[in-house]
């Protein structure tokens, strides 16, 4: 017996994609860990598990306004509220599957209902939401140097620091140290940034349970947000929508936060293989 999947990415950020409307299959953290393995499994910073709403116990309550569901895995199994550049991938899968065309769709996640829009030149832009932007101060540290970072909730956590050159990151493939634990509970996205121009930064993220990344959606807003604050920009105050140009090590993301505080990101999204997993595989794997 064999497992349908495909593999995908927005902006490098890959991802084995398995589709099971009827959520018959149980990914345990194992099989999602060996799945993303680049060396003895597909390889993958994440899985986009494909459900349908009705049939998934945490999307049940969307399921009228949204007929899929995100279920969305980390690389070390994981689990993850939203992925921006998952959700791109996600649309982008449903189109190639023929479950819907070219416009606008809507996708359950842990992190909400997210709308999307297909375009016709090809890219796809999720309305992210609006950005939380919680008090206190946060710091980050790799080595014996520390910065001072904003703290953006945007349906997962980011601290966001600011530094003269993205090499100061360092490796990214621990987490940096970060304070104080009270501010992140369950982990954070960490992003470092540098300035490439009006309104253009440059960022690398360490994503948690999966290291460094080539790209971050949900990182990239974030990112964006607080440049803007950095920036004197609040479109909330000013009624001025702010626009940002993001880019990762993958690509370029385009981030604008309109007055009400929503949050669309726009950029590119390709399936790029289809194959089958082997079914013993992954049931020795799932143990």
């Amino acid at each position: 017996m064999s497992i349908p999947f495909l593999k995908g990415h927005g902006t490098e950020n890959d991802f084995v994609i398995v589709p099971d409307p009827k959520n018959a299959l149980d990914l345990t953290p194992a099989a999602v860990a060996a799945l993303c393995d680049r060396r003895s499994g597909i390889g993958a910073d994440g899985v986009l598990h494909v459900v349908r709403s009705a049939a998934h116990p945490e999307a049940k309550g969307m399921a009228t306004a949204a007929e899929w569901f995100m279920d969305y895995r980390n690389g070390d199994g994981s689990i993850a509220e939203m992925c921006g550049n998952g959700v791109r991938v996600f649309a982008r899968y449903l189109q190639h599957a023929g479950h819907v065309t070219e416009g606008d769709l809507t996708v359950a996640t842990r992190g909400g209902v997210k709308t999307v829009h297909i375009d016709k030149a090809g890219d796809i832009t999720v309305g992210m939401g609006r950005a939380r932007l919680p008090e206190g101060d946060v710091t980050v540290s790799v080595g014996d140097r520390t910065w001072p970072a904003r703290n953006v909730n945007m349906g997962n956590p980011h601290a966001v620091a600011f530094v003269a050159d993205l090499a100061d990151a360092g490796d990214l493939y621990t987490a940096p140290p970060f304070s104080p634990s009270s501010a992140y509970p369950e982990g954070v996205n960490v992003e470092f940034v540098v300035d490439r121009g009006p309104r253009h930064v440059a960022m690398r993220v360490h994503e948690r349970g999966s290291g460094e990344t080539r790209s971050c959606g949900t990182g990239a807003c974030a990112v964006a947000v607080a440049t803007a604050r950095r920036d004197g920009a609040d479109p909330a105050a000013t009624g001025d929508p702010a626009t940002y140009t993001v880019d990762v090590p993958g690509g370029r993301l385009v981030i604008t936060e309109s007055p009400d505080g929503e949050i669309e990101m726009t950029g590119p999204a390709v399936i790029v293989a289809e194959g089958e997993i082997d079914a013993e595989w992954l049931e020795n794997a799932a143990r």
